[in-house]
């Protein structure tokens, strides 16, 4: 991967309690005066421009940081020297919960447009959350949250088929995208078919067969980036397929 310019943080005062992602990210069930506190540690914004990496793997962990704006992939680079991709992250949304364990983060996170960052650090974080169980709470459910999601992905690599993979694929980035006040429906992919397709552990030619299969099959409009999905039930019962 190219090296890139350092980012350049941009110092000034993020209100968590007046965030409209608040309900995203951290601060959700929290109280009036814990998101007080909580306000006094995010206290660091970061512009991340397209391409630009905020963090690469083996560098020190330090701070979580929680997307504001923008679009995310997290990735490590394979033996042959490809990226693998190991997750996409949109607004609301934390990076860095890989370098917990080590000090040291353990894959890359690279902006895929351009994105803006509330910098957590994260001594600051533990000691605040040993004295707000709230904000100890949700940080132990966005944990669980991540290795829920990391099952999912072994479940999509280990028993489902090119097709089943896509559809869970697109479905749960609609459902996220919505959570977020989007459009249920229609979306344009941040990310490139050969993204989607180290993600999913498929060719780059079998994501771009198979977006083609929906297409054809009336489940997807397909525009280049642009999808807009026109039976969701359709692909729903694609991945239920995949459970019987």
């Amino acid at each position: 991967m190219t090296t890139l310019p350092p980012i350049r943080p941009e110092a000034f005062k993020v209100a968590c309690s007046s965030c409209n992602l608040r309900e995203l990210c951290l601060p959700v069930g929290l109280n009036r005066d814990d998101l007080e506190h909580l306000d006094s540690l995010v206290a660091t914004r970061r512009s991340v421009a397209r391409g630009d990496t905020l963090f690469r793997s083996g560098d020190p962990f330090q701070s979580l940081f929680a997307v504001r704006t923008g679009f995310f992939k997290t990735c490590v680079t394979a033996e042959d020297g490809r990226d693998q991709v190991t997750g996409f992250q949109m607004a609301g949304e934390l990076l860095g919960l890989d370098g917990i364990s080590t000090d040291r983060h353990s894959v890359d996170a690279v902006a895929l447009e351009d994105s803006q960052v509330c910098v957590i650090p994260y001594h600051e974080l533990e000691t605040l959350s040993r004295e707000f169980t709230n904000l100890q709470h949700q940080f132990h459910r966005i944990m669980s949250r991540e290795i829920v999601r990391d099952h999912g992905v072994m479940l999509l690599l280990g028993s489902m088929r090119a097709e089943e993979r896509l559809a869970a694929f697109l479905l749960n980035l609609t459902q996220r995208l919505q959570a977020r006040g989007f459009s249920g429906s229609s979306m344009i992919l941040r990310m490139t078919r050969e993204e989607i397709g180290s993600y999913l552990g498929l060719k780059l030619e079998t994501v771009s067969r198979t977006f083609s299969k929906f297409q054809e099959e009336g489940l997807l409009e397909v525009k280049q980036r642009q999808i807009r999905i026109l039976d969701a039930a359709g692909l729903q019962k694609i991945v239920n397929g995949a459970s019987c």
